[in-house]
């Protein structure tokens, strides 16, 4: 007899009953409506407008002369200055009006009514003029001291004057003709990022607010003279001279209107509203796009 081969035999080895827990399925997420807080969330961005980076308020690197505080202070000084030029023409209409009743007083004698109603509007409009052509003013020099700062961050140099020397030049007599105009041609210049060894060149805008500013300066001064002389002519000419500064002041503050608005406009040279946005309304000459590959629609089964 042959021998007999070994028989093969193949182990398995399977787990004793429960070993291993049978675990359900997991089952998907019911929707349980929006997520609901017991207190409003204190996470999120902070409920401030749009702002320059630099001009972030309680920021340790911010400049404290920001473009944003210039821009504002711009637009405060604007208004107080529309204000002056609107006063102006109204102490200027009220001083036409007491020359007409001075003529027709030549023929005869006036209605009480009238020359209390004219002395009323002299005087009302020449107080309000002064009072708005002085907040006018403070708006406007710390408009100037913000601009000048900023400029001089932006071109590089700073400004040849200091504050203390733009205020004195405002108040002494005679340097007031001067020293505003150089002032104001400096900061353009400053904010045209031009260099600094080059001559500045005032534009026409503030040659025309110069010049307007050194005729009002020199209209006060006569109106300050002839108000010692008594005569009947001389009030008469002091009325036309009075009138003729209501006008001049009404153009000064326009002028200087302008001139804050471009200056303003050259240290911040984008400016959102003037924007215009662009859309495409046809192409000329251009190739056809490629079309897409369609695609197959797959059979049903």
């Amino acid at each position: 007899m042959r021998p007999q081969p070994p028989m093969r035999v193949d182990w398995v080895a399977s787990p004793p009953p429960g070993a291993y827990q049978h675990r359900p399925a997991p089952r998907a997420p019911r929707y349980g409506g929006p997520p609901s807080y017991p207190a409003p969330p204190r996470w999120g961005f902070p409920l401030l407008a749009w702002r320059w980076p630099t001009s972030v308020l309680g920021s340790p690197d911010s400049p404290v002369d920001s473009v944003d505080r210039v821009r504002s202070l711009a637009r405060t000084a604007n208004s107080a200055l529309g204000l002056t030029a609107v006063t102006a023409l109204w102490a200027f209409g009220s001083e036409v009006w007491r020359y007409v009743l001075v003529a027709m007083s030549r023929y005869g004698a006036l209605s009480a009514s009238a020359v209390g109603v004219s002395d009323a509007m002299v005087v009302s409009s020449s107080v309000v003029t002064f009072v708005a052509a002085g907040v006018s003013a403070v708006l406007v020099l710390l408009w100037l001291r913000r601009a000048r700062s900023v400029a001089a961050l932006s071109a590089g140099y700073g400004p040849s004057r200091s504050d203390t020397a733009v205020v004195v030049g405002l108040l002494v007599p005679g340097m007031n003709l001067v020293v505003p105009g150089s002032v104001v041609a400096e900061l353009e210049h400053a904010a045209l990022r031009q260099p600094a060894d080059r001559r500045p060149a005032p534009s026409r805008p503030v040659l025309v607010w110069w010049a307007l500013w050194a005729a009002s300066a020199l209209l006060v001064l006569a109106n300050v003279v002839a108000s010692f002389f008594t005569s009947t002519q001389a009030l008469a000419n002091g009325i036309v001279l009075h009138a003729l500064s209501d006008l001049v002041a009404a153009a000064t503050a326009v002028a200087a209107l302008l001139v804050v608005r471009r200056i303003t406009t050259l240290i911040l040279p984008v400016d959102t509203a003037a924007l215009r946005f662009l859309r495409v309304l046809r192409v000329d000459d251009a190739p056809a796009p490629p079309l897409r590959a369609s695609r197959t629609v797959p059979s049903p089964r």
